[in-house]
């Protein structure tokens, strides 16, 4: 494959699945700012291994896996857990209410820990089946199926205490 090939599949592929995948970051973490960021980071990784990516087929799972790995090691960083503020509020904010703020079901999935939340997009967002997550976040299936069952039971918790409250 010629460099000018390479350069013209990637961005062909790129074109086609950039929406998609910014998406699917924004379903891992939450914010447009950091799925844009997430998306970078997995662009620049598959335009490395792009003539080995792309003689497998496997484009998009490649770039999911990246995601999916890059959205837990953010969430880690310990700056990611710090919220800086000049004042503490007297009160717990009101929960939103306006059009544009996020629904309760994507407030709740975005309250999980981010192991569970990815199984959860993985399998039920994407429609991936529990093999192809198990390969994806490189975990047993079991695992898996473990982390997707409580992930479902605190959505689903955290949907009725919102429904009640």
């Amino acid at each position: 494959m010629s460099a000018s090939d390479r350069e013209t599949s990637y961005v062909d592929y790129v074109t086609a699945r950039r929406e998609h995948l910014r998406r699917v970051a924004y379903a891992l973490c939450g914010d447009w700012h950091r799925a844009d960021d997430l998306l970078q980071i997995a662009l620049v990784k598959l335009y490395v291994a792009w003539p080995r990516v792309r003689r497998g087929g496997s484009e998009d799972a490649y770039v999911r896996r990246i995601l999916v790995r890059a959205s837990i090691d953010e969430s880690r960083r310990p700056w990611r857990r710090e919220r800086p503020t000049d004042t503490l509020p007297d009160q717990p904010a009101a929960a939103p209410t306006g059009v544009e703020d996020r629904s309760a079901l994507f407030d709740a999935l975005q309250a999980l820990p981010p192991q569970q939340r990815a199984a959860v997009v993985l399998r039920h967002w994407l429609c991936l089946s529990v093999a192809e997550a198990a390969a994806e976040l490189r975990i047993s299936e079991g695992t898996v199926k473990s982390h997707t069952s409580r992930g479902l039971a605190a959505l689903r918790g955290a949907l009725a205490h919102s429904e009640t409250g």
